[in-house]
């Protein structure tokens, strides 16, 4: 009865607390026709204090969602173009020889934001990824001999172009896996088509001023921390990662020769994360299973290697996951 009592109590918090969610929901309505999975992505992402990987062909509004969301907030926003001649300098900084001091002083690069965005990620080299590797996992950049703490809240959002397209490198195993979602970013419907027209052609435009402050995010990634997690759903959690790995032990032996690579620890850390963000997005206290599938997709599709079977057969890690959700056992 205690639990009980506890969840009701807790659930009126989340209520309370997550009230700033229907204003910059509104506030990305005003801007973004459409594409509620972005935009619900984008929150997750934000309070589970996680980077977001957004992949789509050009024109899907994924720089302008980003670039909305940041104005909504009262915090440091930068963009960084990737371009194949970027080099890690021009990502986290470098240090400058002042002749006046005499001493060298460091010169920080734009990475040094609380909201960055990475314009086509994949067009860069690995030396720059690499820069950006431990930015993303330590929170800190090291210039020469000194290390610098990035500012709270820091959050990466990727742009990536689909990899068949001229020009692009596919990222490292282990960056993409530093990303806590992959987002597949689709074509708007029809309807929603005519009224971006409609939005363009008549010159409309919408001045987005800040309406939470960094302060008030930082506050609802603890409260997030505090949703509850039933052992029942951590279990439904870890049994979908390790069918990732093990698919035979879990009536799949059809997926063995097609996964190269199940999940990593990471994927059952961010899936438990992003079903509570996802949970207080819906202003509810605990998480229930549909929380944890509405999210998989998003945190397991870059996280599951395919072999050459599979990309023979074409078949591609979202069947597989959507497999996986059908067979292990809900609780």
């Amino acid at each position: 009865m205690a639990e009980a009592i506890d969840i009701r109590a807790l659930n009126e918090r989340i209520e309370r607390e997550s009230t700033f969610i229907t204003n910059l929901m509104t506030g990305m309505d005003q801007v973004i026709v459409g594409q509620k999975h972005l935009v619900e992505s984008l929150l997750i992402g934000l309070l589970s204090d996680g980077h977001i990987l957004l992949e789509g062909v050009p024109g899907l509004a994924k720089t302008l969602a980003i670039k909305t969301l940041a104005s909504l907030i009262d915090a440091k926003y930068s963009r960084i173009q990737f371009t194949p001649d970027l080099l890690p300098a021009d990502v986290i900084g470098t240090m400058i020889y002042s002749q006046k001091e005499e001493v060298f002083l460091p010169k920080k690069g734009p990475i040094f934001a609380n909201f960055v965005l990475s314009d086509e990620i994949n067009r860069a080299p690995a030396k720059v990824q690499s820069a950006l590797l431990e930015a993303m996992q330590e929170r800190q950049v090291t210039l020469s001999t000194q290390t610098f703490d990035l500012p709270r809240p820091f959050l990466v959002m990727a742009t990536q172009n689909p990899i068949e397209q001229e020009g692009t490198y596919p990222l490292p195993e282990a960056q993409v896996d530093r990303f806590m979602l992959k987002v597949i970013i689709d074509y708007p419907k029809i309807d929603e088509e005519k009224k971006i027209i409609r939005m363009n052609i008549s010159g409309q435009s919408f001045n987005v001023k800040p309406i939470v402050s960094s302060e008030d995010i930082i506050n609802a990634q603890k409260v997030v921390r505090e949703v509850y997690l039933d052992e029942k759903i951590e279990q439904y959690i870890a049994d979908i990662v390790f069918a990732t790995r093990y698919p035979d032990q879990y009536g799949l032996p059809e997926l063995k020769d097609l996964i190269g690579f199940g999940g990593s620890p990471r994927a059952s850390i961010n899936l438990a994360l992003a079903a509570r963000s996802y949970a207080f997005i819906k202003r509810r206290g605990y998480v229930i299973p549909e929380d944890v599938r509405a999210v998989a997709h998003d945190v397991l599709r870059h996280r599951i290697g395919l072999t050459y079977e599979a990309e023979a057969s074409n078949t591609t890690s979202e069947e597989i996951i959507s497999k996986i959700l059908n067979k292990v056992e809900v609780p």
